[in-house]
Protein backbone atom coordinates (compact mmCIF):
# COMPACT_ATOMS: atom_id res chain seq x y z
CA UNK A 1 0.00 0.00 0.00
CA UNK A 2 1.49 3.61 -1.15
CA UNK A 3 2.44 5.69 1.87
CA UNK A 4 0.80 9.24 1.22
CA UNK A 5 1.56 12.65 3.01
CA UNK A 6 -2.05 15.45 1.89
CA UNK A 7 -0.87 18.63 2.41
CA UNK A 8 -3.88 21.67 1.56
CA UNK A 9 -3.12 25.06 0.93
CA UNK A 10 -6.58 26.07 2.97
CA UNK A 11 -6.65 29.88 1.65
CA UNK A 12 -5.79 29.21 -1.96
CA UNK A 13 -8.33 26.06 -2.31
CA UNK A 14 -11.20 28.40 -0.54
CA UNK A 15 -10.67 31.50 -3.14
CA UNK A 16 -10.01 29.75 -6.17
CA UNK A 17 -13.01 27.44 -5.81
CA UNK A 18 -15.07 30.15 -4.69
CA UNK A 19 -14.20 32.11 -8.11
CA UNK A 20 -14.28 29.77 -10.30
CA UNK A 21 -17.33 28.44 -9.21
CA UNK A 22 -19.38 30.23 -6.60
CA UNK A 23 -18.88 27.01 -4.25
CA UNK A 24 -16.78 25.03 -1.47
CA UNK A 25 -14.79 22.42 -1.73
CA UNK A 26 -15.28 18.89 -0.29
CA UNK A 27 -13.38 18.27 1.99
CA UNK A 28 -14.89 14.86 2.45
CA UNK A 29 -15.12 13.82 -1.24
CA UNK A 30 -11.09 14.62 -2.02
CA UNK A 31 -10.38 12.95 1.16
CA UNK A 32 -12.01 10.00 -0.30
CA UNK A 33 -10.68 10.28 -3.58
CA UNK A 34 -7.26 11.25 -2.51
CA UNK A 35 -6.35 8.16 -0.11
CA UNK A 36 -8.67 5.48 -1.71
CA UNK A 37 -6.32 2.50 -1.04
CA UNK A 38 -3.23 4.39 0.10
CA UNK A 39 -2.05 4.71 3.79
CA UNK A 40 -2.00 8.30 5.76
CA UNK A 41 1.31 8.89 6.86
CA UNK A 42 0.85 12.84 7.48
CA UNK A 43 -2.26 15.19 6.34
CA UNK A 44 -2.14 18.69 7.60
CA UNK A 45 -4.40 21.46 6.41
CA UNK A 46 -2.58 25.01 6.72
CA UNK A 47 -5.02 27.90 7.37
CA UNK A 48 -5.20 31.48 8.71
CA UNK A 49 -6.75 31.88 12.01
CA UNK A 50 -9.11 35.10 12.26
CA UNK A 51 -10.55 34.11 15.31
CA UNK A 52 -13.90 33.04 13.82
CA UNK A 53 -16.67 30.87 15.47
CA UNK A 54 -17.53 29.89 11.45
CA UNK A 55 -14.01 29.29 11.05
CA UNK A 56 -13.33 27.24 13.86
CA UNK A 57 -16.29 24.89 13.33
CA UNK A 58 -14.30 24.30 9.64
CA UNK A 59 -11.36 24.08 11.25
CA UNK A 60 -12.75 20.87 14.02
CA UNK A 61 -14.36 19.57 10.62
CA UNK A 62 -10.96 18.65 8.93
CA UNK A 63 -9.73 17.37 11.95
CA UNK A 64 -12.49 14.60 12.40
CA UNK A 65 -11.74 13.91 8.85
CA UNK A 66 -8.01 13.36 9.91
CA UNK A 67 -6.33 16.13 9.24
CA UNK A 68 -4.10 17.66 11.38
CA UNK A 69 -4.94 21.80 11.00
CA UNK A 70 -1.89 24.26 11.53
CA UNK A 71 -3.21 27.77 11.61
CA UNK A 72 -0.87 31.55 11.22
CA UNK A 73 -2.68 34.54 12.77
CA UNK A 74 -4.05 36.92 10.25
CA UNK A 75 -2.08 40.22 10.09
CA UNK A 76 -3.85 43.27 8.95
CA UNK A 77 -1.72 45.71 7.97
CA UNK A 78 -1.72 49.34 8.84
CA UNK A 79 -2.19 50.28 4.99
CA UNK A 80 -4.84 48.08 5.19
CA UNK A 81 -3.56 45.03 3.36
CA UNK A 82 -3.35 41.42 4.12
CA UNK A 83 -0.60 38.93 5.52
CA UNK A 84 -1.51 35.24 5.71
CA UNK A 85 0.62 32.85 3.76
CA UNK A 86 1.37 29.47 4.89
CA UNK A 87 3.94 28.66 1.80
CA UNK A 88 7.63 28.12 3.72
CA UNK A 89 5.61 26.05 6.01
CA UNK A 90 3.95 23.70 3.50
CA UNK A 91 7.70 23.62 1.74
CA UNK A 92 9.54 22.76 5.26
CA UNK A 93 6.80 20.08 6.11
CA UNK A 94 6.39 18.83 2.64
CA UNK A 95 10.29 17.62 2.57
CA UNK A 96 10.14 16.58 5.76
CA UNK A 97 7.50 14.05 5.57
CA UNK A 98 8.55 13.25 1.38
CA UNK A 99 11.15 11.13 2.67
CA UNK A 100 8.97 8.37 4.26
CA UNK A 101 6.43 8.74 1.19
CA UNK A 102 5.60 7.20 -1.96
CA UNK A 103 3.08 10.21 -3.10
CA UNK A 104 2.80 13.48 -1.87
CA UNK A 105 -0.84 15.38 -2.81
CA UNK A 106 -0.51 19.05 -2.75
CA UNK A 107 -3.92 20.84 -3.13
CA UNK A 108 -2.81 24.16 -4.72
CA UNK A 109 -2.53 26.16 -7.23
CA UNK A 110 0.25 28.51 -6.20
CA UNK A 111 2.89 28.09 -8.73
CA UNK A 112 5.55 29.05 -6.25
CA UNK A 113 4.91 25.37 -5.49
CA UNK A 114 6.63 24.35 -8.40
CA UNK A 115 10.40 24.18 -7.98
CA UNK A 116 9.23 22.42 -4.21
CA UNK A 117 7.45 19.27 -6.29
CA UNK A 118 10.36 19.06 -8.52
CA UNK A 119 12.56 18.45 -5.43
CA UNK A 120 10.46 16.17 -3.88
CA UNK A 121 10.45 14.37 -7.58
CA UNK A 122 13.67 14.05 -7.94
CA UNK A 123 16.08 14.20 -4.67
CA UNK A 124 13.30 12.51 -2.17
CA UNK A 125 11.94 10.45 -5.11
CA UNK A 126 8.18 10.64 -4.38
CA UNK A 127 5.16 11.42 -6.59
CA UNK A 128 3.38 14.25 -6.40
CA UNK A 129 -0.04 14.88 -7.28
CA UNK A 130 -1.48 18.30 -7.36
CA UNK A 131 -4.52 19.02 -7.27
CA UNK A 132 -6.21 22.62 -8.14
CA UNK A 133 -8.86 24.83 -10.19
CA UNK A 134 -7.86 24.75 -13.96
CA UNK A 135 -8.54 28.28 -14.35
CA UNK A 136 -6.13 29.22 -11.53
CA UNK A 137 -3.21 26.60 -11.21
CA UNK A 138 -0.24 27.43 -12.25
CA UNK A 139 1.08 25.65 -15.56
CA UNK A 140 4.29 25.57 -14.61
CA UNK A 141 2.96 23.71 -11.52
CA UNK A 142 0.92 21.09 -13.32
CA UNK A 143 4.10 20.47 -15.29
CA UNK A 144 6.39 19.85 -12.00
CA UNK A 145 3.57 17.17 -11.43
CA UNK A 146 3.61 13.05 -11.51
CA UNK A 147 -0.24 13.90 -11.84
CA UNK A 148 -2.78 16.74 -11.83
CA UNK A 149 -6.17 16.36 -10.90
CA UNK A 150 -8.18 19.32 -11.73
CA UNK A 151 -10.88 20.39 -9.13
CA UNK A 152 -14.06 20.08 -10.62
CA UNK A 153 -17.72 19.68 -9.94
CA UNK A 154 -16.94 15.98 -8.39
CA UNK A 155 -15.18 17.26 -5.66
CA UNK A 156 -17.19 20.33 -4.56
CA UNK A 157 -20.41 21.23 -2.50
CA UNK A 158 -23.49 21.56 -3.98
CA UNK A 159 -23.98 22.52 -7.55
CA UNK A 160 -21.62 24.89 -9.00
CA UNK A 161 -22.61 28.65 -10.36
CA UNK A 162 -21.40 29.43 -13.37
Amino acid sequence: MEKLVVLVDVQNIYYTTKQSYNCNFDYNKFWAKATLNRKVIKAIAYAIDRDDEKQRQFQNILRAIGFEVKLKPFIQRVDGTAKGDWDVGIALDAVEYAQDADVVVLASGDGDFDLLVDKIRKDLDAAVEVYGVPKFTSTSLISSASKYVPINKALLMGTPKG
